[in-house]
């Protein structure tokens, strides 16, 4: 079987490894110097969503870590603030990780586990792990904050990701395949999607990656299940939540969208508008990545 994009992964891959902290734990460390029984609280940080089914998602990754974490209390923040804005019009206010931490700062939170709900270790998570260094370099309130890594952040990560990803997909028949949609990104952490690839094409050849925003693209995937005799396709968002890209971008009615994309090209596109935090073996991971953060608040 050929790949005539492999070679374009492998490159990718490899500036993942030259190019990005993959397997160093991201954390914040202390800068107070005195060790005090404090306030511990967790910060759950996704990117957001503007579509109101969607937020169940994230609702139900906050309700798991409140599970797995009973007596400490848990926040959420949005990452964009562009859904922040949009989701303000609709009357709906979310605090940015910045305004949240100040809030628990406020209400004598003095360590305090940050996790990102993000898929790659792309700007978003790197504005995160900012603003937590800021936040714990100043001389009073939280003394220490830990940052619980994204989804696709060390190389075991990324092993354990595509075998999460494998046991919730749809059963399917000859002809068919899985494509998941993954935001992309400008960003080096975009190749992260890449290695996910090759870790699932290890498992299983008929499940694909392409990106609304960056490479692969889906134009470079088309041809590819055309080779394979591929006659329909289950859409998967590679997200936490199926919000605006997955419905609009993926199964919209559109003719730029992929379902349409798709069936111009004389491949049938199902949607399956269900994200990774809806997942519970992915699911699973986020939370045990913040089992680390909690973990590290108490070195």
């Amino acid at each position: 079987m050929r790949f005539p994009a492999l070679s374009l992964i492998f490159r990718l891959v490899l500036l993942a490894a030259l190019a990005l902290p993959l397997a160093v734990p991201n954390t914040a460390q202390a800068g107070h110097g005195d060790k005090a029984p404090g306030k511990t609280g967790i910060l759950l940080v996704a990117f957001g969503t503007s579509v109101p089914e969607a937020t169940r998602a994230i609702d139900a990754i906050k309700k798991q870590a409140e599970d797995a974490f009973p007596g400490i209390p848990v926040r959420l923040a949005y990452s964009s603030k562009i859904i922040r804005d949009k989701i303000a019009g609709q009357g709906v206010a979310k605090s940015s990780p910045a305004q949240a931490l100040a809030d628990m700062a406020a209400e004598g939170f003095t360590q305090v586990a940050v996790q990102s709900l993000h898929t790659i270790p792309g700007s978003e998570y790197s504005d995160i792990t900012a603003t937590a260094e800021a936040f714990q370099a100043m001389p009073k309130g939280i003394k220490k904050v830990s940052v619980g890594r994204p989804l696709l952040y060390s190389f075991g990560d990324i092993a354990l990701a595509a075998e999460a990803v494998l046991k919730s997909l749809p059963a399917r028949k000859k002809g068919e395949a899985v494509l998941l949609m993954g935001h992309g990104t400008a960003h080096p952490a975009n190749a992260a999607y890449a290695a996910l690839q090759l870790a699932l094409w290890k498992h299983d050849k008929g499940v694909f990656i392409a990106t609304v925003e960056d490479t692969p693209g889906l134009d470079e995937v088309i041809p590819e299940l055309k080779r394979q005799g591929v006659r329909k396709v289950f859409l998967v968002p590679l997200m936490s939540v199926a919000g605006d890209h997955a419905m609009n971008d993926m199964a919209g009615p559109e003719d730029d969208s992929w379902a349409s994309r798709l069936k111009a090209a004389g491949i049938k596109g199902e949607p399956v508008l269900v994200g990774l935090g809806s997942r519970p073996a992915v699911a699973a991971l986020w939370i045990e990545h913040l089992r680390d953060a909690v973990k590290e608040l108490g070195r």
